[in-house]
Order: structure tokens, then C-alpha cells, then sequence
């Protein structure tokens, strides 16, 4: 008999600004240098690295389990782990959308997000603030805040 889902909260956020603009972004390219008539050598590489960056980052998934806030962007070539025992609180905010999207430092933390403007802050006992954008603000901040209260309650 398989073993039930231990995790507590799992959700893969679309990036659905990302997409557009990569996808813009490719097609200006190939329109471009289509009409110039240029080589394709010249212009190939450009696809190539929009086409990586957009695999990379065409989403955002945030696992949590009784160990750890798991992040992975995209097809999972960048990711990192927050260790719940580093977390002290979490948050919701609401970025100016002159924060952006993807890794970005915002004077108060790292921030971690792929569409929207809404987050959930970690504070951390050790390297201040951390920002993961969401779709789910309410979700993630009662999962989170559940698991480090279950963490403190052992």
C-alpha cells in the first residue's frame, strides 16, 4: 500500500508574466533577425538562452515538510531550502511592482517570485528576511506558521 502525502502544503505557482515576456521576447528575435535576413548562428544563441531562462523560470513551487520551506523555479535548476528551526514568523505582504519578478534583493530580503505582488515574509533568526511571492498568501502563511508552532510544541 503506498504511503500517504506527508506534506503539509505543495503548490506550483504559474508564471504567467514570465511566460508572456519570454515569449515576446523570442518571437521579437526570430521576426527580427528574420527580416534582416541574418544567419541563423547569429541570432540561434539568443533563442537558446530565452528559451533556457524561460524553462527556469516559468514557475515557482513551494513544498513544505516537517523539516524545511522548499523552493524550486521552473524545471528545478535553481531551488533552495529554508530550515523551519531557522524560521521565526511568517507574513503576508503585499511588493510594490517595482520589486519585479524572479531573485531579486529588495532592501529587506531576497525575494523569490514569478507573477503577482503578493508574499509571504520569513523572518529568520540568521540572515533577515526572506519573500516568497504567491498566489496563495493565506495558504502558505498557515502552513508555515502551523509547522514552526508543531516544531516549537515538540
Amino acid at each position: 500500500m503506498p504511503e500517504p502525502n506527508t506534506t503539509p502544503y505543495d503548490h506550483t505557482q504559474p508564471g504567467t508574466v514570465t511566460r508572456v515576456v519570454f515569449l515576446v521576447a523570442v518571437t521579437m528575435i526570430c521576426v527580427f533577425w528574420w527580416n534582416v535576413s541574418a544567419p541563423l548562428f547569429t541570432w540561434l544563441p539568443f533563442v537558446v538562452v530565452m528559451a533556457l531562462a524561460l524553462l527556469c523560470f516559468h514557475s515557482l513551487n513551494v513544498r513544505l515538510d516537517e523539516h524545511a520551506v522548499h523552493l524550486r523555479f521552473g524545471i528545478g535548476l535553481i531551488r533552495r531550502s529554508i530550515p523551519l528551526e531557522t524560521i521565526v514568523d511568517a507574513t503576508p505582504v503585499r511588493n510594490s511592482w517595482l520589486a519585479g519578478f524572479g531573485i531579486r534583493y529588495i532592501g529587506r530580503g531576497w525575494m523569490w517570485n514569478v507573477s503577482g505582488l503578493d508574499a509571504i515574509r520569513i523572518d529568520r533568526t540568521k540572515g533577515g528576511s526572506f519573500f516568497i511571492g504567491t498566489d496563495e498568501p493565506a495558504a502558505l502563511e498557515a502552513a508555515i506558521n502551523a509547522a514552526i508552532s508543531k516544531r516549537a510544541d515538540v
